[in-house]
């Protein structure tokens, strides 16, 4: 049977300004001086301004050098310019250095990809196809310089881009090549052949090593082959009776394993495909001047924009003839429309900057007056437990937007600079009776661990009444998450002899 029915409900929907507001929020200082260029690039109307001693030149000025247009505006020049692609668009008499910041950070050094294409070129292969084969290679090694894809994945991923029909054993054959090249190690599929590439690197050409060292190398070799399980569980007894050797020798062995990188692309200037390491920037400066703190965004996370002055007259002066003759032609019409749609949007671009400036400042010193004493001594102890609903209730913004401004943002203080999500912590009360941040409990647990005796290191429960002992009374569960939490292993992982 049919029948018909009625149903309310109430939806809350953000507009697409809104989701653009929102997205700045959250930007860290580097992405957010690209977000500017590119907005800067495709609005002529929008642009930075120019300290007072770079003002454009008046009307009479220009005119005086040959640089005014007309008064009634070249209409020819509008609609060629509506015809081009706004996306080209560069302020007159400004060159992309210009939108720069000062002391902004560029990156000149040779990539991952470019060094290792170097050493290409310098290698013989069999054929063409070969060469082709290990560029394929090198363009699927990730961040650390692993490969991740098999032999036949990337075969096919030949036979789909290129329409070249080769055989997964033939990718092998590359592999083992493109393995040879510098830094040793790379091309790997797993960490046992990336630290097994490095042994082999160092046995094969270890002519001028010392022959203690050389057995040590040796041995390595043997374990990472042959043992690498118990290596990894850190069964040193097993290793022992299964090697024949003794203490000392198979210390020896694992501090040649310690030594080799197993992230062989960490140690060069670009990561693979060519991007290159994010620089930190502080997008607060925090200082104490004479007991008092004192808060300020950084330059660049506050730039000066406005509204170019030239197009603003422009849109009066159509405005104007509009009035009096009482029509445009479509051309101008077009100009005009192109002028207006682009001035609301600078505008409501400036605004959005001005309201992201206004609402990081806010977030930022609710932050500062909430753990003002940790800012004025840096001591850990003196960090309050804070979680995102108290920084919303001081600054009455909803706790996502809190969460969004403390997202990649750094504060620069005297004792260093600080990730904003560092001081967002649960809270406990010590058996004194006070309230104490989690971040304080974890930071006594790292302690615990690191002075600890590494050939006896202690288990979660062991670790729980060592904190106990120092006055903090938590379940054993709660000691094993915040352990994991500080990336630290088990007792057994951390075992060394």
């Amino acid at each position: 049977m049919l029948g018909q029915s009625l149903k309310q409900s109430l939806q809350q929907k953000l507009s697409p300004r809104q989701i653009q507001l929102m997205q700045l929020m959250q930007l860290p200082i580097m992405e957010l001086e690209q977000r500017i260029k590119e907005e800067l690039e495709s609005n002529p109307t929008l642009e930075e301004a120019r300290p007072l001693e770079q003002e454009v030149p008046d009307r009479e000025e220009r005119q005086s050098d040959g640089e005014e247009r007309n008064s009634e505006y070249d209409d020819d020049y509008f609609q060629q310019y509506l015809e081009d692609d706004p996306g080209s668009y560069q302020n007159a008499g400004r060159s992309e250095e210009d939108y720069a910041a000062p002391g902004s950070y560029t990156a000149d050094e040779t990539t991952f990809f470019e060094h290792l294409e170097s050493q290409l070129s310098n290698l013989e292969f069999d054929t063409p196809l070969d060469r082709l084969i290990a560029r394929q290679i090198i363009g699927n090694l990730d961040d650390d310089g692993y490969l991740q894809r098999t032999p036949g994945a990337i075969a096919d991923d030949l036979l789909i881009s290129q329409h070249l029909d080769v055989r997964p054993s033939q990718v092998k054959e590359v592999l083992a090549t493109v393995q040879q090249l510098d830094p040793p190690g790379l091309a790997a599929r797993d960490l046992r052949e990336c630290l097994l590439l490095q042994l082999n690197h160092k046995v094969d050409n270890g002519d001028d090593i010392p022959d203690m060292r050389f057995a040590d190398l040796v041995l390595a070799q043997r374990i990472v082959r042959d043992h690498f399980e118990a290596f990894t569980k850190k069964h040193y007894d097993k290793l022992r009776e299964r090697l024949n050797v003794d203490e000392d020798e198979l210390r020896d062995a694992l501090a040649e394993i310690l030594r080799l990188n197993p992230k062989p692309a960490s140690g060069l200037s670009g990561v693979a495909g060519g991007r290159v390491a994010q620089t930190v920037v502080p997008d607060f400066l925090l200082t104490t001047v004479d007991g008092e703190l004192k808060l300020s965004l950084t330059a660049r996370n506050a730039p000066d924009l406005q509204i170019n002055d030239h197009y603003q007259k422009m849109l009066a002066d159509y405005r104007r003839k509009q009035k009096e003759s009482g029509k445009m032609s479509l051309a101008q019409k077009q100009a005009a429309g192109f002028i207006r749609q682009n001035i609301e949007s600078a505008n409501w671009f400036i605004e959005a900057i001005q309201q992201r400036q206004q609402t990081l400042y806010s977030v930022m010193h609710a932050i500062m007056r909430y753990q003002e004493a940790f800012f004025k001594s840096g001591d850990l102890k003196d960090l309050r437990p804070m979680i995102l609903k108290d920084i919303g209730e001081v600054t009455e913004l909803d706790i996502s937007t809190v969460s969004r401004v403390a997202n990649s943002k750094f504060v620069q203080t005297d004792f260093g600079t600080y990730s904003l999500r560092e001081f967002f912590s649960e809270g406990m009360t010590n058996q004194e009776g006070e309230e104490v941040s989690t971040t304080q409990v974890k930071n006594v647990l790292k302690e615990i661990i690191e002075n600890e005796d590494k050939r006896k290191p202690l288990a979660d429960g062991k670790l729980q009444k060592a904190l106990a002992e120092a006055g903090y009374d938590i379940a054993r569960r709660t000691v094993a998450k915040y352990r994991e939490q500080l990336g630290l292993p088990v007792a057994r992982l951390r075992k060394e002899l």
